[in-house]
């Protein structure tokens, strides 16, 4: 039929506008970071130092700084999503739903820079003590130690300030809502036959959720997580706000100092030197391709959840 053609057609361009731009922008930073990846080679991935005026430039650190803080958001934000999506399908009544699902949807159009402003403000003074805490009866742990060159353990506050888990707190809080939006509708379609037959066997609600709701929610699940994990790698305003950055690969999550692709981005680009521009574009492919190597793994992941699910 003609509306199905025209449909079909308008679907095919939709798709293929996308595909386009995606291959643009990766086209657009290879061409303008060509220059720098040219004079730097494979020690643009190697090397912790940031001096494109000098010829000796690398994104090791601030990539390593990027990943920290991403784990850091996905540790808090992924239990914290999946507990308030089962909350709002599973357990709390409909008038009351209602207004959750509201709020959920509202906090994620809340802007960075609110979240940002709100971390460098009131969380940071409130998650010290708690990074004291940690570092005073987990220092055993590597990453949780904070110490001085010397390696003597450091109680004074100041050296718990914008460190990556400070960060890594706040850009949590900022994708728990996208999170939960996608777990909470993938929940709400599980099927009710299954359900109530479940819990006419005998099931108790949580066991109806662990036998009914979670394995068929596994690709949401999944999905919600590596979209946020998407966002955490690009984060940039709050991000900003929050770090004091360093060139230097930080192992110590708990301590001042930490950096990122976007904010090196973001902090450099207004004071650039047209070579150094070149570089910042370097960067950004390698966020790029970064992020699109998450997609495609969380699609291939969410395709082979899905066809075990159907062959089940």
């Amino acid at each position: 039929m003609r509306a199905d053609r025209v449909f079909r057609g308008v679907s095919y361009a939709a798709g293929g506008t996308t595909v386009a731009i995606m291959l643009a922008v990766g086209l657009f930073l290879t061409l303008r970071g060509g220059d720098a990846l040219s004079v730097a080679g494979f020690s643009f991935l190697t090397t912790q130092e940031w001096s494109p005026e000098t010829g000796h430039f690398g994104i090791v650190a601030v990539l390593f700084g990027t990943i920290t803080i991403a784990i850091i958001a996905m540790c808090i934000s992924v239990p914290l999503a999946l507990g308030t999506a089962l909350l709002i399908s599973e357990i709390v009544p409909g008038r009351v739903k209602s207004i959750l699902i509201t709020l959920v949807d509202l906090m994620a159009a809340v802007p960075s820079v609110v979240f940002g402003l709100w971390g460098v403000f009131f969380l940071q003074a409130n998650v010290i003590p708690i990074s004291q805490w940690i570092s005073t009866y987990f220092g055993w742990i590597p990453i949780f130690a904070v110490t001085d060159a010397s390696g003597q353990h450091m109680t004074d506050a100041g050296a718990y300030t914008s460190s990556a888990f400070i960060a890594g707190i706040v850009v949590a809080l900022m994708v728990v809502p996208t999170q939960t939006s996608v777990m909470r509708e993938t929940f709400s379609q599980a099927p009710l036959g299954e359900r109530e037959g479940a819990l006419a066997l005998g099931s108790t609600r949580w066991g109806m959720i662990r036998t009914v709701v979670l394995p068929f929610g596994r690709g949401g699940i999944i999905g919600g997580t590596m979209l946020g994990l998407g966002r955490a790698l690009g984060e940039t305003i709050a991000v900003v706000m929050i770090i004091s950055p360093i060139f230097s690969i930080n192992w110590q999550v708990l301590k001042t100092g930490t950096n990122s692709v976007s904010a090196l981005i973001a902090l450099r680009y207004g004071e650039a030197s047209q070579f150094g521009l070149s570089a910042l574009m370097a960067a950004g492919l390698v966020l790029f391709i970064m992020t699109l190597l998450v997609n495609f793994t969380a699609s291939t992941i969410v395709a082979r959840s899905r066809s075990g699910a159907e062959s089940n």
